[in-house]
């Protein structure tokens, strides 16, 4: 889904999933003036516990619905944990520090690294990473670096997917969504967005809405569950990987999921490359379930766009149907 990722073009507000990381990246969630008002409270913090941190600026840097972050120094994110019973939090943040640590044990791409994790103040802290979202490249840069960004995921993929499910069991939830339902919110979101679809492609969209679902996959793996292109960092001159960004919707769910978003994303090439740095069989095991989340996730995420003016996710979208809904 469209999630709040850590750098920019960040949706900090949607679904209340990370409010993070980027200060020429920043966030374009609400960053209102009461934030400011706790910056010293983020000194004083950072001062006791990484006192060898010299530190010049502090700067607020979002908020979502779960968290609210400061930026120190253009190089240190700072996230705490909001709404949530301090228990819940201490929980949530020790969560996801031990995930992001398991993450980057395998993954052949950079996560963000935690340096200061304080559960008791519902506490996070992690060195930002360089580069911006893909999301934020113009379509046709996109499109030129696509299968060389998408061969990287691939390799991740290959390597979150090898992890044994027994050894993050106890870090994410089971996303175990029958076919079924994802069908269904499909055409809720349709019902939303019918008329921002040019009529092209709609008799195929409906078309797609009626058919049956496919099984369920035969087994869950640990992934990163919500691999589209607002959570990847890119060079943008190079149009290199440099980044995946926001975890926290990591779990143990169908491997097909993020192919689905790099396809929907990136285009049929893109999700080949994809399948090929994968492994030789992926996408006979992969590719039809990998085209059912792509078009799902494509009305979810254009319904966001619609409904919240975020344009980059019409846009991109839109440009999605070409090759997810074309007759």
């Amino acid at each position: 889904m469209a999630c709040s990722d850590e750098n920019a073009g960040s949706d900090l507000g949607n679904s209340g999933s990370d409010a993070t990381q980027g200060a020429s990246q920043a966030p374009d969630a609400t960053t209102d003036e009461s934030a400011a008002a706790d910056v010293p409270a983020v000194r004083r913090l950072i001062a006791a516990s990484l006192p060898a941190l010299s530190v010049e600026s502090i700067a607020p840097l979002g908020e979502g619905t779960d968290h609210i972050a400061y930026l120190v120094d253009d190089r240190l994110v700072v996230r705490f944990t909001t709404g949530r019973d301090a228990i819940l939090s201490a929980a949530s943040v020790d969560r996801e520090a031990r995930l992001l640590t398991v993450a980057a044990a395998v993954s052949p791409i950079a996560v963000p690294k935690p340096v200061l994790v304080a559960p008791e103040k519902g506490c996070l802290a992690y060195l930002k990473l360089p580069g911006v979202p893909l999301l934020d490249l113009p379509q046709r840069r996109r499109a030129l670096h696509a299968p060389g960004i998408a061969a990287d995921l691939g390799r991740l993929l290959r390597a979150l997917h090898a992890v044994a499910p027994q050894d993050v069991a106890e870090l994410v939830t089971r996303d175990d969504l029958a076919p079924e339902q994802w069908l269904d919110e499909a055409a809720e979101h349709y019902a939303t967005v019918a008329a921002a679809i040019p009529s092209a492609y709609r008799q195929v969209t409906r078309e797609f809405l009626a058919a049956a679902a496919p099984q369920a996959p035969p087994q869950l793996r640990f992934s990163h569950n919500d691999l589209g292109i607002e959570h990847v960092l890119v060079d943008p001159r190079a149009g290199t990987v440099t980044g995946v960004l926001d975890w926290a919707d990591a779990a143990l769910a169908d491997p097909a999921r993020d192919f689905g978003l790099i396809y929907r994303d990136l285009g049929p090439a893109a999700a080949a490359a994809a399948f090929s740095a994968y492994g030789p069989d992926a996408a006979v095991a992969l590719r039809d379930r990998a085209v059912f989340h792509a078009r799902c996730a494509l009305l979810e995420d254009l319904a966001f766009g619609l409904e919240n003016g975020r344009e980059p996710y019409v846009e991109k979208s839109l440009a999605g149907l070409a090759w997810l809904f074309s007759p």
